[in-house]
């Protein structure tokens, strides 16, 4: 591999911006856009290619198992984070003893959403409270029992960047009989993450941020035993187990985690996210951890020098890429950096500088320079 810092002149935006948004969308690579113009390219040609398109979305499924330490056929290939909340929403039974989802108020909407929309089939949802930016796991502990079927959580919060400790939730889940999802979009990609190590249920996440590519794509992992006691009802030909047999009078799902797809995938994406996984994968999460570790301990002490407030925790242990400071207007703190020629966002009242491995010293150092010019700004 090439050093690290050689690959941000993959990406032309780094020419005349400061891009540190990845939390909200990753910076657009040649290759990227070279795997788009293929996708043109092949249509130009071909008009259609769905033996290609299909070995497309083969080679993908086996991307994201690398990435996630994972066997392919443990891997659907989603349209979105939504598409693959839905698909395992679909396949609870709430006709038991166990009817509580047990989420948390660090859940992205959409993950929440999922499921408050089972409520019309019996489901109670309760959330664990956040206590100092995390997820109380003693809160966490006295919801779940019994009565509960599944703990749903968060990798990295999207509001404050927080880290949550996986093992130590799976841990209270088990206890007490309960299955555990973890929504991983916030950190896929900028957090390494080994199945084998986290020994969940459900793992969902998407494209668009940490792994350089496009919306259009998501996954679900799905532990290997649980996939065929599984009948997710939002379904589709894909799902099928022989997706060519265009069968009309039964329901036949595959006996992969490909019984959690649906419809035709979302073909000129594929070309794209098979393209930034590769990189992704050439470079190591690992090594992507550890170098952003070291830009972002540069920003929060920067940011503290200048008297900004961190709402992330300060432990890098306990944050994922992204790092949040208070702010009095944050739409107004994101647009004095945008003036300033530098891309950001924000939730929750707090600006969000999400550092990925193709920035360097020199953005963290613009990035304080700006904060410091708008301090009126900060809370």
């Amino acid at each position: 591999m090439k050093p690290i810092e050689e690959y941000r002149d993959h990406f032309p935006i780094f020419k005349d911006t400061v891009y540190i948004n990845s939390c909200s969308y990753a910076a657009l690579s040649d290759e990227v856009e070279a795997a788009f113009l293929k996708y043109l390219k092949d249509r130009h040609e071909m008009g259609a290619d769905w033996i290609g398109w299909c070995d497309r979305l083969e080679r993908v499924r086996e991307l994201f198992a690398k990435l996630l330490s994972a066997r392919a056929d443990e891997i659907a290939v989603t349209t979105s984070a939504s598409a693959s909340l839905s698909a395992v929403s679909s396949s609870l039974d709430f006709s038991g003893a166990r009817k509580k989802i047990v989420t948390t108020d660090l859940a992205f909407p959409t993950e929440a959403h999922a499921w408050h929309a089972l409520k019309k089939h019996g489901a109670q949802v309760v959330h664990a409270k956040e206590k100092d930016g995390m997820i109380d796991l003693d809160d966490l502990e006295r919801l779940v029992d019994e009565t509960t079927l599944l703990v749903a959580v968060p990798l990295v919060c999207y509001r404050n960047g927080a880290l949550a400790d996986v093992p130590a939730i799976r841990d209270i889940a088990r206890k007490k009989g309960a299955m555990i999802l973890v929504d991983a979009y916030q950190g896929v990609g900028a957090v390494p993450i080994d199945v084998n190590e986290w020994d969940v249920d459900f793992i969902v996440g998407g494209s668009l941020k940490y792994l350089l590519s496009t919306a259009g794509v998501g996954f679900l992992w799905v532990r290997g035993d649980l996939i065929t006691k599984s009948q997710p009802t939002q379904t589709g030909w894909f799902a099928q187990e022989d997706v060519h047999a265009m069968l009309i009078h039964d329901n036949i799902p595959a006996r992969s985690a490909r019984r959690f797809e649906q419809g035709t995938p979302s073909v000129p994406n594929l070309y794209a996210v098979e393209a930034g996984l590769k990189m992704i994968l050439e470079i190591g999460v690992g090594n992507i951890r550890k170098y952003v570790a070291s830009l972002n301990e540069r920003l929060k002490q920067g940011i503290l020098k200048i008297g900004g407030k961190i709402m992330s925790p300060m432990n890098p242990d306990r944050h994922g890429a992204m790092i949040t400071v208070a702010s009095t207007d944050e739409y107004a703190l994101v647009a004095k950096l945008a003036e300033d020629g530098i891309v950001a966002s924000c939730r929750d009242g707090n600006l969000r500088i999400s550092a990925h491995f193709y920035n360097n010293d020199d953005d963290i150092d613009a990035v304080i320079a700006s904060l410091e010019k708008n301090k009126n700004l900060l809370a």
